[in-house]
């Protein structure tokens, strides 16, 4: 489901911030860029319904940059982004699709894979978890990891192909710790795909990239979720 965390804390979009580039077209999606492109492994990163433009988004793709991938940000939304009180959510959700969000993400991993980078894995946050889901369902990408995700589902979790780490919130309303864990049950029972689920206390959905800077403690706390997801590029893409 998507509900009303999916639309708290919106972040300041900024088309200018970032360290690296935004091509007009990769795979046919402008795109942000980051890294170096002598890397073998390749990271896509699939926003939330706030979309590319986010700050503290470009900021972890810089982030994961900095770890030796290279990583690319599509607009899956095409300059469309959800803005809060213009829409309900669930409008918003009704045109911009995750099936069409997985249809999308199937050239930008073929230009990917054209330009040589040999392993490719990707990371969805809240909306972009379905359409990650999707990928490691049809075998898309070498590993996976869901940040909080929306619409993702227990039959989705049954077919998943690859590895698949799983970060989740105690307080998360749309995926909450009881339908993560039926997540853990079906994955630790499938011993040919590597797996985790890690429920990250005290912190609401989202946390991972609509934090407040300003922030200690949220800020630890994403950046701690932002080392699993590295770490599990890592192990499985290098």
């Amino acid at each position: 489901m998507a509900g009303s965390q999916c639309c708290e804390n919106p972040p300041a979009l900024s088309s200018s911030s970032g360290d690296g580039n935004v091509l007009e077209s990769f795979g046919g999606l402008k795109t942000y860029i980051a890294g170096s492109s002598d890397s073998k492994a390749a990271v896509l990163l699939i926003s939330d319904v706030f979309g590319y433009e986010a700050p503290n988004l470009r900021k972890l793709a810089d982030k994961t940059a900095a770890a030796g991938f290279f990583v690319v940000v599509p607009d899956f939304f095409y300059g469309d982004p959800y803005v809060p009180d213009k829409l309900p959510i669930t409008t918003w959700i009704g045109s911009h699709g995750t099936d069409k969000g997985f249809e999308d993400a199937k050239p930008v991993i073929a230009a990917l894979k054209s330009k040589g980078f040999s392993a490719v894995g990707a990371a969805g946050f809240c909306w972009g978890a379905k359409v990650v889901a999707e990928l490691a369902k049809a075998d898309e990408i070498k590993a996976a990891v869901m940040l909080h995700p929306s619409l993702v589902t227990v039959d989705d979790t049954k077919a998943i192909k690859v590895p698949l780490a799983v970060l989740g919130a105690e307080l998360d309303k749309i995926s909450p710790p009881v339908l993560l864990r039926q997540f853990e049950g079906v994955l630790s029972s499938n011993s040919a795909v590597d797996s985790y689920v890690k429920i990250f206390p005290g912190v609401v959905h989202g946390w991972t990239v609509r934090y407040d800077v300003n922030d200690e403690a949220a800020v630890q706390n994403a950046e701690e979720a932002h080392k699993d997801m590295i770490d599990w590029f890592t192990k499985h893409l290098k």
